[in-house]
């Protein structure tokens, strides 16, 4: 039987690789398990695209989402106005590319994130409102098939992965 694999935002396993600098550790007993059985893949996609730690927020302009960005209708902006729609796309996409040469069926990756968001993203207007959608990572990565959950999700993924 083949292990099932599982691409996972950096910053849930505690490193420093968020906007702020920070990361944002998930304790939970399947994290530990999987750990010890070598199923986590580990990337933070906006490194990957050749962004800083610490750098200024991002959101998705105008309440749109990752699928809008990869389709060229919408741009990730910081909040100095600065445009990183293409570190995130480029930090997808090797996201992407990692998964699959690492056989990733599914990914773990944290909410909220204009790249990892998976469950809800912040509307772009740097008001703290959310909405419904995916950032631009996790847009591409069920969009090649692989299976994302947030890190709201850690049992309903600890379910899916026991019954491969």
């Amino acid at each position: 039987m083949t292990l099932c694999k599982i691409l996972i935002s950096a910053c849930l396993l505690g490193h420093a690789v968020r906007y702020d600098g920070k990361g944002k550790p998930l304790i939970h007993p399947a994290i530990d398990r999987w750990r010890e059985e070598g199923r986590l893949v580990t990337i933070c996609p906006e490194l990957a695209g050749g962004m800083s730690v610490p750098r200024p927020p991002a959101e998705i302009e105008n309440g749109m989402t990752g699928t809008d960005v990869l389709a060229g209708r919408a741009r990730v902006l910081e909040i100095t106005g600065c445009d990183v729609t293409e570190e995130f796309v480029a930090g997808a996409h090797r996201a992407l590319e990692f998964a699959q040469a690492n056989t990733c069926t599914h990914a773990l990756l944290i909410d909220g994130s204009p790249s990892c968001g998976s469950g809800f993203i912040y509307d772009g207007a740097f008001s703290g409102k959310r909405h419904a959608g995916n950032g631009v990572t996790a847009a591409l990565l069920i969009r090649a098939g692989i299976v994302v959950c947030s890190d709201r999700q850690v049992d309903d993924l600890d379910a899916l992965i026991s019954r491969t």
